[in-house]
């Protein structure tokens, strides 16, 4: 049996992004008392401005598999930490503040090329396919939630922060 690796916390995270020069900061929202709002981003100064390098947004029902993941995007020079960071602070944040402990991610597929991509990079952070969302009726209001047709897939959060702190060099 192995043993678990070490979990980073949210705390250690915003630490690590400080030492490489950038800002890790959340924004959450819990408007109804029931879900939260996330947004993540990951920025660095230039002067007296911030360049936002990276974001990911979602929410979080309070269920074990609650958080939704939409939106990822990363942007700019010198970003290999950035994604990492991101996916590493969003996960957990997740097992930090929420019940969540699986995560939900829609690989979207606008082009065949940019959906293989998308696939195989959630695969790398440890997302498996749960499910594709196409053009049936039973599809129309998961569509409409998750804004497209493609491949759910669902990873564990504490996989996807081991996975994501490896690439950062913190486990």
């Amino acid at each position: 049996m192995t043993c678990p690796l070490p979990v980073p916390s949210l705390a250690k995270l915003e630490a690590e992004a400080s030492r490489l020069g950038l800002l890790l900061r959340l924004q959450v929202g819990r408007p109804v008392g029931l879900a939260w709002s996330l947004r993540l981003g990951v920025a660095r100064r230039d002067g007296e401005r911030l360049v936002l390098l990276g974001e990911i947004k979602g929410w979080a029902l309070p269920a074990a598999a609650g958080l939704r993941l939409d939106t990822m995007r990363v942007q700019g020079d010198k970003v290999a930490a950035v994604g990492p960071l991101i996916w590493a602070a969003t996960s957990a944040w997740a097992l930090e503040a929420t019940p969540c402990r699986q995560a939900t991610i829609l690989a979207i597929r606008d082009s065949n090329d940019q959906h293989r991509r998308l696939v195989r990079y959630f695969r790398q952070l440890g997302f498996s396919p749960l499910r594709g969302l196409d053009a049936g009726v039973a599809d129309l209001a998961p569509r409409l939630v998750w804004g497209g047709a493609g491949l759910l897939m669902r990873a564990d959060c504490t996989e996807v922060l081991n996975r994501s702190a490896r690439r950062l060099g913190l486990v």
